[in-house]
């Protein structure tokens, strides 16, 4: 167990924390609630992004960027999206020297100014669909900041599309929530379930909100991306109206969504250990070290460094560039080299010393179970992409199986905070209750309705009001 580590189990949220900072992933910024990125735990965002932004091309997508700055009335155009954002937004009242005409809101998210340029972009059915995203920065005031997690700034995409039929619409909205799911879990592991939020949950602005959450090792929920069928509402506020084929002037149908730099918090508190961060290695910016070490400097030199490239320069051929890396860090004893890899969460190690050269084989380490191979030299590039492809399933297994052990189902409400107060995880239930009742168990548990479940279209008694037609429901505490 590292010692630079609070046990998990002692202090859950410190090892959270000490996990950031053995990684060199993060640090505290000088504005409170803000944070710096630092190299580790950008490379994975950068991971992130370009496996998403390909995904996100493949379905017709296409990037541009709107402006940080948003004019206030832009946010009052539309009732409850003002209503919903309006604590958490920055306001800049003076530039130039100057105060300003009209205070201008830091984006908190963009669908009002994002909204507005449609509105000058669309004029025909022709016009339509409009299928944009965009990378950047948004700014939401958080009161208890964690890295990661609730930051005041963070990194996210938000994609924005506008249609012709509330048919067209819904169907972006199912199908960009299908690209979360399968990202989150073929890329990061994260065995996620998707279903519709409850009233009370929803997107300020928003008919319907659909998500992807996942259960951390805390047995809490995480809600790591959200789609959102927005109808006509911000088409409305705004005036977004398109000519028919018919002639006639109508409103388009807009939908957005997004995922942020939470995911990255969402796989440490998936898959990290006592030991440091864990990276699934589909999502890993480094899937394999190469570590040569020898007693004998010029050996090392002369035989150890040039087999050990030879050793990066065939995975890399199949891995892609700057995947496998060499480790020179030969001021260091071999086991701090170990550990300095392992801590930031390198898949596997290849470990290349006396004993293997003469052996002709690799001692192979597993990131996620420990587990030792050996590996010959001739079979390291049939036998690294294999393990690297079971490191990858094993952690996704691992993950599904602990939320499926901490999932229960309930009937009455004084089960419901039995198995809450005993157990924690995901509680299945039938609900049919209203925005107040949601926020009654709220505030008498903790737990809120996390989603009402896509593939399951059963009805039941609701367990909270004993009303009939309750749909099945996952409640949990929540990040």
């Amino acid at each position: 167990m590292a010692r630079n580590i609070t046990p998990r189990e002692k202090d859950y949220s410190q090892w959270y924390l000490d996990v950031i900072k053995a990684a060199e992933m993060a640090d505290y910024a000088p504005v409170r609630g803000c944070m710096v990125i630092r190299p580790t735990g950008y490379a994975i965002w950068e991971s992130i992004q370009s496996q998403l932004d390909e995904r996100f091309k493949a379905t017709g997508h296409v990037n541009a960027y709107f402006p940080l700055l948003i004019p206030s009335s832009f946010l009052e155009k539309e009732a409850k999206h003002v209503e919903g954002f309006s604590p958490e937004c920055a306001v800049v009242t003076h530039a130039g020297g100057e105060e300003l005409e009209e205070p201008l809101v830091i984006r908190p998210t963009s669908e009002t100014v994002i909204g507005y340029m449609y509105s000058k972009w669309v004029q025909s059915w022709r016009d339509l669909p409009i299928l944009i995203n965009q990378w950047c920065n948004v700014l939401r005031w958080e009161k208890r900041p964690r890295l990661f997690l609730r930051t005041s700034e963070f990194l996210w995409q938000e994609g924005h599309t506008a249609h012709a039929t509330r048919e067209e619409a819904m169907e972006e909205t199912l199908r960009m929530l299908e690209v979360y799911r399968s990202f989150m879990e073929e890329v990061l592991a994260l065995p996620v379930v998707v279903g519709e939020k409850s009233e009370g949950e929803r997107f300020p602005g928003a008919e319907n909100t659909y998500t992807c959450e996942a259960m951390m090792t805390d047995k809490r929920a995480l809600q790591a991306g959200t789609s959102h069928f927005l109808g006509q509402n911000f088409a409305k506020a705004f005036d977004i109206k398109f000519q028919n084929r018919d002639g006639e002037l109508e409103y388009a149908w807009t939908t957005s969504w997004g995922a942020s730099t939470r995911l990255i918090g969402a796989i440490i508190m998936t898959h990290a250990d006592n030991d440091g961060l864990v990276l699934p290695p589909n999502v890993a910016p480094i899937k394999v070290v190469v570590i040569p070490m020898s007693p004998d400097q010029n050996r090392l030199q002369d035989i150890m460094l040039p087999e050990a490239q030879k050793i990066v320069d065939k995975l890399t051929a199949l891995l892609g560039r700057n995947r496998v890396i060499l480790d020179t860090q030969f001021h260091m004893r071999p086991g701090d080299r170990f550990f300095y890899h392992l801590q930031r969460g390198v898949p596997l190690r290849l470990e290349l010393g006396e004993a293997e050269m003469s052996s002709s084989c690799l001692r192979a380490v597993r990131r996620d179970t420990a587990e030792v191979l050996n590996i010959s030299f001739d079979a390291v590039e049939r036998e690294v992409p294999k393990l690297l492809d079971e490191i990858q399933r094993s952690l996704f297994e691992r993950a599904k199986a602990f939320r499926e052990s901490n999932t229960y189902q309930v009937s009455s409400f004084d089960e419901f905070k039995e198995v809450l107060n005993k157990k924690g995880g995901f509680i299945k239930a039938y609900f049919a209750g209203t925005p107040e009742d949601e926020r009654a168990i709220k505030e008498a548990t903790t737990a809120t309705v996390r989603c009402f479940l896509l593939d399951d279209s059963s009805e039941g008694t609701c367990f909270y009001t004993k009303k009939p037609g309750g749909r099945l429901a996952i409640f949990a505490k929540a990040y």
